[in-house]
């Protein structure tokens, strides 16, 4: 059994998402997989594990570790009183992440010479900004361009003001999303000012690919 931890959303576009970001991996797996919030939403991770008798591998679907990673579904899980769960890492700048962001980013309208910014949630927690940067980095050498950071809450440059230094003389932007799901903080960045905006990663496939390594490595550790 895989659960599949998402943050949690009043939007219902961003739940959609991370439902058929979980048919997706059960379709390719035949393992059965169960979504669960760590905030916001129900229903949570205690909930789901406590009707789940098999054992469980939970995973984080958030881009970057944080208080809800690192705090909030560990103590869900042990809540829970699930005897036989493994909870992974969360995603992170993963290769399979870096190609969704970019294919995002074509198929929304980049073209070679625009200005790009990643952007990102925002975060207090300093690792998920290291983690933010490493992201940036590796859209940067997978277009062969620079990539700014902007954040959407939190944490600066805004996505507004990266985009606005992107510019510079009158340059086309492009907005990568470093989100997993609709809701308020693509909104922010489609109305941040830019001429293309690309999708949140969502069910892309590269992100259940993702979703697939984190489960099959956590089983291998188990069984070794």
């Amino acid at each position: 059994m895989i659960v599949l931890a998402a943050h949690g959303t009043r939007d219902p576009a961003g739940a959609r998402v991370i439902e058929a970001l979980a048919a997706r991996v059960q379709g390719e797996t035949g393992v059965p997989v169960r979504v669960a919030y760590a905030d916001v939403r129900q229903p949570d991770v205690t909930t789901v594990l406590r009707c789940v008798p098999e054992p469980a591998v939970v995973i984080p679907a958030f881009l970057s570790p944080g208080y809800h990673v690192c705090t909030d579904i560990p103590a869900q899980i042990e809540a829970s009183g699930h005897r036989d769960t493994v909870l992974t890492a969360a995603f992170g700048p993963a290769p399979e992440l870096i190609e969704a962001a970019r294919d995002r980013l074509h198929r929304a309208g980049y073209r070679r010479g625009d200005a790009v910014v990643l952007a990102a949630a925002g975060s207090g927690d300093p690792r998920a900004l290291v983690e933010v940067r490493s992201a940036a980095s590796a859209l940067s050498a997978a277009l062969r361009v620079p990539v700014r950071v902007g954040y959407a809450a939190t944490a600066r440059p805004s996505v507004a003001d990266a985009v606005a230094l992107a510019r510079g003389r009158g340059r086309r932007v492009a907005v990568a999303s470093w989100l997993l799901a609709p809701g308020l903080f693509q909104r922010r960045l489609d109305a941040a000012g830019a001429d293309v905006v690309a999708e949140p990663l969502g069910a892309h496939p590269g992100v259940a690919d993702l979703v697939l390594t984190r489960y099959r490595r956590a089983v291998r550790l188990v069984a070794a």
